[in-house]
């Protein structure tokens, strides 16, 4: 294994973009694992054709309808017909195609099937000569996450070219681990991973390279908690009746769940031993004034506290309302925020405030676990949106605490997470932090309406929208999902605003948003959105954590059932924030049954709870292509919902191997020992839960 560079057919452009994607060594590349796979089906007739699915037909030209532009999107479309019927054949921005498709041109067509209008038409395919398709017929071609400039074709060739050289590769897995769950070898695990013969080896390969992510991960977070101990709690902070008073002043009663966390939150505060909890809530289940009334009582009690938001946008929404709450009813406390985006000049002052004490509560982003930012008594650490922030990130914050009198002393840490996971993976995933659940939602709120409809209804999601906005109300919409490639998303986003632009009225603002935008721009557009400049947001799924909109009232999802139930409830967290009654549109541009029925468990309930558990049920491991849920842990290849029997597994036998052996001494133990610390190293500021 060595530098990325010393391979052959790497040179300095190729060598550039491989690092885009992380990859910096051929080890590195080597688990670099395929995203999905291509299995070609064999070629399909157009009149056997189904929404939803993708095929390939062998058909000729019958009429080219030519390239017509809207804004700047240029269409191709051309008519192609077998024996058994024509179909309508779509490409954007490939206007070089309209010299090829003259009429008798025959081609094989390999894409996806959609309806439109009314009628199935194929957008976006790719073509291929029939000798060529053949060969390609259920051989399952790997697919990799790419950038531009950067092909598939690409890393196939390297990725081939390094495993046919017989590299050699260690196994850290214990071998009476391996023969208990039935694991076949690790370099067994990587070749089939990559390039499967059959969909029972890339299974065996998949649970094997499953099982490593989350034994490893496991090991890593028991060893930190043994490591850590059970630190003593050197801010032991009382009940404050100022709290409890700002309770009563609320113009809402507190649930019974959120008095029983807040009860749960106050004792770990005042207790022997430093506070660790996670607080799981669904969407709307009132997190944020938990942690608001446990950053007062750490206030009032002469200490500092800190939040800390995954956004921008977010850290002033909550330093707004913050502040607006305490001049309401009358709480005599300084507020600070501190975000990347200040000038320095304004950071220094805020640095200075902090440092002095001249405010009591900190919100921010991670600009608050900056080198420059000194803390006073630093006495509780609140995190907003866990799985934006690493264990790692967690830890540097929690040891902000202290002062010169109290220099070696950590702060609570307490975590909101309204990601909703079950329970039992919960424990866990989340192996060092005690566990509260708001399970319990305001009796105020308005239950959101969902409806699940096919691609024949989105004129009217149209004209519906347009209706919500006129009433002063705003939407988003969720944009095609494409390919894991931010690149292709992006494009894909800027081309729906294209046509949606077209399609509503011209005094509707409408813009866009996606991943590979610049901070500032992103910070620009949602500011923009919450003060209600912008009527309809179009974006990818980076709207799912970090604005608060509580005008927004209408979420539609477009592909929905591309997506897992879990990230579609999270995206629906978007809406129903306000008092007006809002609404979600999953459009479903499938017609298979099975997608119909997952996304029906939507409509049933608005309980990101449940929905996970019915996820959990629906999925298992011999799903092949579908959308990995938790894409935000730190997993490349396991997911939490899918893999729950492997987690679980992987969970007992790391366990009982550190039950039996706490520091995995002697020589069998000694390739995971350095295999759990080289993880950790690496992923020391990106760990992400």
């Amino acid at each position: 294994m060595g530098d990325i560079r010393s391979l052959k057919g790497v040179g300095e452009k190729t060598e550039v973009l491989l690092r885009k994607l992380g990859i910096d060594t051929t080890e590195e590349l080597i688990n670099y694992y395929p995203r999905t796979y291509e299995v070609f089906s064999p070629i399909s007739e157009v009149g056997r054709l189904v929404a939803g699915e993708t095929a390939a037909i062998y058909a000729k030209v019958t009429r080219n309808q030519g390239t017509k532009k809207i804004r700047n999107l240029n269409i191709t479309t051309a008519v192609f017909t077998d024996n058994s019927g024509s179909i309508e054949v779509t490409w954007f921005n490939m206007p070089f195609l309209q010299k090829m498709l003259r009429p008798g041109f025959l081609t094989v067509l390999r894409g996806r099937v959609i309806r439109k209008n009314g009628r199935i038409v194929i957008e976006q395919p790719a073509m291929y000569q029939f000798d060529e398709y053949r060969k390609l017929v259920n051989v399952m071609q790997p697919i990799y996450s790419l950038t531009a400039g950067l092909s598939n074709k690409t890393i196939t060739k390297l990725v081939k070219g390094l495993l046919d050289d017989n590299i050699y590769f260690e196994d850290f897995i214990p071998e009476r681990i391996r023969n208990q769950y039935e694991l076949p070898e690790f370099a067994a695990a990587v070749k089939k991973i990559h390039f499967p013969n059959n969909f029972e080896e890339y299974k065996e390969a998949r649970r094997r390279l499953v099982f490593n992510e989350f034994f490893s991960f496991i090991i890593m977070l028991s060893l930190r908690k043994m490591n850590l101990g059970t630190l003593p709690n050197p801010y032991k902070i009382g009940k404050c009746p100022e709290v409890k008073e700002l309770c009563d002043k609320l113009p809402y009663k507190l649930t019974g769940a959120q008095q029983r966390v807040l009860a749960e939150i106050q004792t770990d505060l005042a207790g022997d031993r430093l506070m660790s909890r996670l607080v799981q809530g669904d969407v709307g289940s009132g997190k944020t004034i938990l942690a608001v009334l446990a950053l007062m009582q750490v206030a009032l009690s002469g200490y500092q506290g800190a939040l800390m938001a995954p956004t921008e946008v977010l850290a002033k929404q909550h330093y707004e309302s913050v502040t607006k709450m305490f001049l309401q009813y009358g709480v005599n406390l300084n507020v600070a925020l501190l975000t990347g985006s200040m000038t320095a000049k304004e950071k220094r002052e805020t640095y200075d405030k902090i440092k002095n004490h001249e405010v009591d509560i900190i919100i921010g982003t991670h600009a608050l676990i900056q080198d420059k930012v000194e803390y006073d008594k630093l006495a509780l650490v609140v995190t907003d949106e866990q799985h934006r922030f690493g264990v790692r990130q967690r830890e540097s914050f929690m040891k902000k605490g202290g002062s010169d009198s109290l220099a070696s002393c950590n702060a609570h840490v307490l975590v909101m997470s309204a990601t909703p996971i079950p329970r039992t993976l919960a424990i866990i995933l989340y192996g060092d932090l005690d566990i509260s659940i708001v399970d319990e939602l305001p009796a105020n709120r308005l239950p959101i309406k969902n409806c699940v409809v096919d691609t024949s209804y989105r004129p009217n999601a149209y004209r519906f929208i347009e209706n919500e906005v006129r009433k002063g109300h705003q939407a988003y919409i969720i944009c095609p999902m494409v390919e894991e490639n931010e690149e292709l998303e992006a494009e894909s986003v800027i081309n729906y605003t294209d046509l949606l632009k077209n399609e509503l009225s011209d005094d509707i603002q409408i813009e866009y948003l996606h991943g590979k935008m610049k901070a500032t721009d992103k910070n620009a557009i949602m500011e923009r959105f919450a003060d209600n400049e912008i009527n309809v947001l179009v974006s990818t799924t980076v709207i799912e954590v970090g604005i608060n909109v509580p005008n927004s009232t209408v979420m539609l999802v477009e592909n929905a059932e591309r997506f897992g139930l879990a990230q579609l409830h999270q995206l629906r967290g978007r809406v129903g924030r306000g008092d007006a009654q809002s609404y979600c549109i999953f459009i479903n541009s499938s017609e298979k049954d099975e997608a119909k029925e997952r996304l029906e468990i939507l409509v049933k309930s608005n309980d990101g709870f449940y929905i996970a558990q019915e996820d959990l049920k629906l999925r298992g491991p011999g799903d092949l292509l579908g959308i990995r849920q938790s894409g935000d842990m730190v997993f490349k290849i396991g997911d939490i919902y899918q893999d729950a029997t492997v987690l679980k597994a992987a969970s007992d036998s790391a366990k009982l191997l550190l039950a039996e052996n706490p520091g995995l001494s002697g020589k069998e133990y000694e390739r995971l020992s350095a295999y759990v610390e080289k993880l950790e190293k690496k992923h020391s500021d990106t760990l992400n839960l």
